[in-house]
């Protein structure tokens, strides 16, 4: 078969940007001057008509937006009249509805008004939801609830993604140039592909007990290794940081520690050991009356008093005991070395009366 790749291609000029679509799609970096590189989805652009069929999704709120909603709801009508799409909120059921009209000229525009009531019940501000309907944003509402077992534990995994004053929040909005909500059981995106993907990443491995901080300096590098145009087709795991994971949890200690070695084998099982009916049995306990048993409990009880009285009658008395004295002792040493003095002056005076 003739290869046909290189047949001339008349519809093919020069004036075409062929990478246009792919700079804006964010094959390697995402930033504004791409989004722009996007050309508007206009009416004349839709070669097809009006739909066929009427497309509808719906979306229920809660309570607490009902009355935000109502206040918000004719900005959110008017951004979607732009697109030819027609909104209804019920107020009655708690539902939020969005759906094609003969004016819908732009397949997508009906999955960009999907995101947007979503985002809208998950408790993001109409003006920042509306921006879903450009070009080049998409939103990702990421469930966390179902990540982690324990509420306490949850509570404390999810604060670490605001951070102190909301410092990490913001560290993370900057470097994936995202909009990024912390609402309830759930945590709601908005921004580039690229960016969504980081976020979800990073939210995910904070449930998982993965500070967001070793994510953010991970962002950091890359943010300026990608400035660089020498090392744009390497490898940048070297000059990424690894972080050794470090098992903090010690080794339950057994109260007692009992020497094996030192016991005798034997393949028989130890002796089982007596029941309570049985012990009562061997007693006598057992075969007594009621009134018997009672009377025995009471005596068993009686005796167990007397010796807690004994024993603190013992304790108080420990107190009256006199201490032993030493004075006795010390004096008799006192006198044992003056009699030792008298002894030593007694052998030098005949000592004395020979020489004269």
């Amino acid at each position: 078969m003739p290869s046909t790749y290189k047949k001339d291609k008349p519809w093919d000029t020069d004036d075409i940007d062929k990478w246009k679509a792919c700079h804006a799609l964010n094959l390697h970096c995402y930033c504004e001057a791409d989004r722009s590189q996007i050309d508007a989805f206009k009416p004349e652009d839709n070669a097809g008509g009006t739909f066929a069929e009427e497309s509808s999704f719906v979306t229920l709120f809660p309570k607490y937006r009902e009355v935000y909603l109502k206040e918000a709801w004719p900005l959110i009508t008017r951004s979607l009249s732009v697109h030819g799409i027609a909104c209804t909120l019920d107020l009655v059921e708690g539902s939020m509805t969005v759906k094609t009209t003969r004016k819908t000229f732009d397949p997508a525009s009906i999955l960009k008004a999907r995101d947007l009531i979503k985002l809208l019940a998950r408790s993001v501000p109409a003006p920042q939801a509306v921006k879903i309907l450009d070009d080049g944003v998409a939103a990702d509402i990421i469930k966390i609830r179902n990540l982690v077992r324990n509420k306490e534990r949850f509570v404390k995994r999810r604060q670490r993604i605001l951070g102190p004053n909301g410092t990490t929040l913001k560290a993370l909005e900057l470097l994936t140039s995202c909009y990024i909500l912390v609402q309830g059981n759930t945590v709601s995106a908005m921004g580039p592909y690229k960016g969504l993907k980081e976020t979800r990443r990073v939210v995910e491995d904070c449930m998982a007990n993965i500070h967001p901080i070793y994510h953010i300096k991970e962002l950091m590098i890359k943010r300026e290794l990608a400035k660089d145009p020498e090392l744009v087709n390497e490898s940048w795991d070297r000059f990424l940081p690894h972080f050794k994971k470090r098992s903090t949890a010690q080794r339950r200690k057994p109260f007692k520690v009992t020497d094996k070695s030192k016991k005798v084998y034997t393949p028989f099982p130890p002796p089982q050991e007596k029941s309570k009916v049985d012990l009562q049995i061997e007693s006598g306990e057992y075969f007594l009356g009621k009134q018997a048993k009672e009377r025995a409990e009471k005596e068993r009880k009686r005796e167990m008093m007397r010796e807690k009285v004994e024993k603190k009658r013992e304790e108080r008395a420990k107190d009256f005991v006199p201490p032993t004295e030493q004075v006795e002792a010390k004096g008799k040493k006192r006198k044992g070395r003056s009699e030792e003095r008298k002894e030593k002056k007694k052998k030098k005076k005949p000592s004395t009366d020979s020489d004269e």
